[in-house]
């Protein structure tokens, strides 16, 4: 019964940890993508011309 009493101390102790870590990360600004939002716009046109090319191309009208 022991043994639960240290995996669970140590899994608490493990995932604040890793919490920390995370908002450590946070706050320096790695999670910060500044040159995404700038392309979005081309790669989404990309994907509605051919998705427009392949519905034109499979009407049977």
């Amino acid at each position: 019964m022991s043994v639960i009493y240290i995996l669970l101390t140590v899994s608490v102790i493990v995932g604040v940890a890793f919490f920390f870590i995370f908002i450590a990360a946070v706050k320096s600004g790695q999670y910060d993508d500044s040159y995404t939002p700038s392309v979005r716009m081309l790669f989404e046109d990309e994907l509605v011309k051919s998705k427009t090319k392949q519905s034109t191309d499979t009407k049977t009208d």
